[in-house]
């Protein structure tokens, strides 16, 4: 039970007492000791336990800001440079067809790196920036052994900002992927995955053009992704995304996507590979 104000003052003044009857004959040093005592005698310090420690160390680390995902510091990084494509056709019966894409700004000149087959045969090509700004495109450059396509635009945005560009070599099986884009046109949409497997060889179902030393992943891509960066944990691109296996006549994933390695797609560019 905690004593009253009345008892400890009385306890203060008989201990006082008793201290001050030995005060003359104490030394100055054996004065501050008697002091001391006094003081710890009336108000003793509670002794800190490993409990205590413990649970000041967790309710610390509770309140710590975790870091934020890869995935979401690859998006952050990667999404200034992904652009829209949207492209016009005219169909087998004559009639205008849309086609959507993606593309992504690999150098200071904002050229821009996609799938030739987004693009190839197109009467207009929109291209729509992170920042909103829209403009129209020319295809300055075609790989079609590896279905890599270069466009310029015909205007940029005040400020826009290329990607970093990766080494595949520097990756493994397992590794984790990331791909951003535009599948059915759901802008800069982004999914995450593993590479699969390197050096396969890809067939387009509506092409004989068979693709080969391509980089297989499993992060889900869309119609609509073809083009866009497949990307490392740092938000480097190591590939351009384009194509994927279904066994049915639909174009839908099912968990087989592939990508040309960036090396190989701005090859032609006259770029580093990274």
């Amino acid at each position: 039970m905690d004593e009253s104000p009345a008892s400890t003052n009385g306890r203060f003044r008989k201990t006082l007492q008793r201290i001050r009857g030995i005060l003359p004959f104490a030394s100055g040093a054996l004065a501050i000791l008697l002091a001391l005592a006094l003081y710890n005698y009336l108000f003793p310090v509670e002794q800190i336990t490993k409990r205590d420690v413990d649970a000041a160390i967790s309710s610390a680390l509770a309140s710590a800001t975790p870091r934020a995902a890869y995935s979401a510091d690859v998006y952050r990084i990667i999404q200034p440079s992904i652009v829209f494509i949207q492209t016009e056709k005219t169909g087998t019966d004559g009639k205008a067809e849309n086609f959507l894409g993606t593309g992504v700004i690999v150098d200071a000149f904002g050229d821009i790196l996609t799938s030739l087959h987004v693009v190839k045969g197109a009467e207009k090509i929109l291209l729509t920036f992170a920042d909103g700004t829209q403009a129209q495109a020319v295809i300055a450059l075609e790989q079609p052994e590896n279905d890599i396509a270069v466009l310029q635009p015909s205007a940029l945005p005040q400020l826009f900002i290329p990607a970093t560009l990766g080494n595949p070599g520097a990756m493994d099986v397992g590794d984790e992927v990331y791909v951003v884009g535009n599948p059915y046109g759901l802008y800069s949409s982004m999914s995450a995955g593993v590479i699969s497997g390197f050096g396969r060889v890809f067939q387009s179902p509506n092409s004989n053009q068979r693709i080969e030393n391509v980089i297989q992943f499993d992060a889900a891509a869309n119609p609509g992704n073809s083009g866009g960066p497949l990307l490392n944990r740092n938000g480097h691109v190591i590939g351009i995304v384009i194509g994927l296996v279904n066994p049915t006549d639909e174009s839908f994933f099912v968990g087989i996507g592939f990508a040309v390695p960036i090396g190989t797609a701005v090859g032609g560019m006259g770029l580093p590979p990274y």
